[in-house]
């Protein structure tokens, strides 16, 4: 108990920013931006829209990434905090480490293997789709035993289906080009990104302009035709109306679905310990891409409900498939080859920090350190558990289908968002002298809000998140024992 207890001094942690075993410091404020837009703009915008607007909330759902991105807003205050505090890899797993003790900190590292293993499976999925979408623009395509999961999910009934594939091959090989680039270097990796982030941010802002000129009010009309809440307590729907299955569906439904479209943004702070001035940069990193992408969500949200009807929006292309509809064909494929682009981006970053979750872990001797802390003589960068992550992520964006993933991406993620808000008012306890480069304004307000509005978002997931994530955790804990 004692062990399951102790807390890992803040000096030790910042000891480890020096340490000659740290990672190499070559990422500026533009660059750590950059990985943040990366990581936040593509699925959303290019997939999730679709199944949101479609099951979830209708043309609302511009309120529910308003409302996911406010809860995201109060989480990266928190995080920036404790990024400009402890400028280490590790993110919110350390921040738990040094306040709520070692068996906290080792359920955070477990959730996080969740949030971005699994989230980058989900990413890798919706790249199959929009692959394959893109070629099929030159009467190209996947044999069908190749071109999906072998199962997908039934909202009606919560059950896995039979799809008759035999595996998501374009989901696999994408997986490894990155895990590649990956291994090589960050550097190599940030470049990549940058490339791929000025791509799609120009190909979003030519979905808004263009989009909006094929506008109809019309089709914004019922706004909330599920309503604007969606609230349940373990599957008890107790705010709003239930959908197929019995599932919540509304707003704050929509929000907790569409939520999976701002994983990422705490991904920045996994890379703290390669930014040039982690203090200064990893805030204006973490706030600025939050606050510029959840602009953009909205507006791309409003123009594709606006041009398609939201029961007639497509759940696999939701974007390029809205300006087919309205006759835009040469739009397909400018749009397909930005979401192809942008999504590389989104899994370029989550797969980007997986490792360095691994690698703080090990660094504690939570994980064997000969794998999980080995870092590359000549690329600098933790490889084995790259190729791990690779494995692992391919694996899963290959098997299973885009609904399940999602949705239990989600939950985690929220989960850890709670962990690091509850951390901050535990540090500013224990710790009120301790040097904040970047103080979260409006203690304890702010952080009791990321609290409770993370918390309402968790409760208005499908009771089988809950299931699923106490049943990783529990499997967590007996790692742990």
């Amino acid at each position: 108990m004692h062990k399951s207890f102790r807390r890992k001094p803040l000096s030790l942690l910042l000891a480890e920013v020096n340490s000659e075993h740290r990672l190499n410091r070559i990422l500026g404020p533009v660059a750590l931006t950059s990985l943040g837009v990366g990581a936040i703009i593509g699925t959303g915008i290019f997939v999730l829209i679709g199944v949101a607007a479609h099951d979830k909330a209708g043309p609302a759902i511009t309120l529910s990434f308003a409302v996911a991105g406010m809860a995201c807003i109060f989480a990266a205050l928190c995080y920036a905090e404790f990024a400009s505090m402890v400028p280490v890899a590790g993110s919110a797993y350390t921040y738990a480490y040094a306040t709520l003790g070692e068996l906290m900190a080792w359920i955070i590292g477990w959730d996080l293997i969740l949030e971005y293993g699994v989230a980058s499976a989900t990413v890798a999925h919706g790249w199959s789709k929009y692959f394959q979408d893109f070629i099929g623009i030159f009467g190209l395509g996947v044999p069908a035993l190749l071109a999906n999961a072998p199962f997908d999910f039934d909202s009606t009934n919560g059950m896995l289906t039979s799809t008759g594939a035999w595996f998501d091959l374009p989901a696999v090989m994408i997986t490894f080009a990155v895990t590649v680039v990956l291994v090589k270097g960050i550097k190599e990796s940030a470049n990549f990104n940058a490339g791929m982030v000025m791509v799609k941010v120009a190909i979003v802002l030519l979905v808004i302009v263009l989009g909006a000129m094929y506008v109809k009010p019309a089709n914004w009309i019922p706004f909330a035709p599920f309503g604007f809440s969606g609230l349940s307590i373990f599957g008890h729907t107790v705010l709003g109306e239930t959908g197929p299955g019995g599932a919540p569906v509304g707003v704050l439904a929509g929000a907790a679905m569409i939520f999976f479209a701002y994983i990422g943004f705490d991904s920045i702070s996994t890379h703290a310990e390669e930014a040039k001035n982690p203090q200064r940069d990893i805030p204006i990193a973490l706030i600025g891409s939050l606050i510029v992408c959840t602009i953009l969500y909205i507006a791309v949200a409003a123009v594709i409900t606006g041009m398609v009807p939201y029961n007639k929006i497509s759940i696999d292309a939701p974007v390029s498939n809205a300006f087919m509809q309205v006759g835009i064909g040469w739009a397909q494929f400018v749009i397909s080859l930005g979401a192809i682009t942008g999504i590389t981006s989104v899994l370029l970053v989550m797969m980007l920090s997986q490792p360095r979750i691994f690698l703080a872990m090990a660094r504690d001797g939570l994980l064997p350190k000969s794998f999980f802390g080995a870092i590359h003589k000549k690329f600098r960068t933790p490889w084995k558990s790259t190729l791990l992550t690779g494995a692992f992520v391919a694996t899963l964006g290959g098997m299973l289908p885009l609904r399940l993933l999602a949705e239990l991406v989600n939950i985690g993620t929220l989960f850890a968002f709670v962990v690091v808000c509850s951390a901050v008012l535990i540090m500013r306890k224990t710790h009120p002298d301790a040097n904040r480069p970047f103080r979260a304004p409006l203690v304890p307000f702010v952080p009791i809000a990321g609290i409770l509005t993370c918390l309402t978002l968790m409760f208005s997931l499908p009771v089988e998140n809950w299931i699923r994530l106490i049943g990783w955790l529990v499997i967590g804990v007996v790692i742990y024992s």
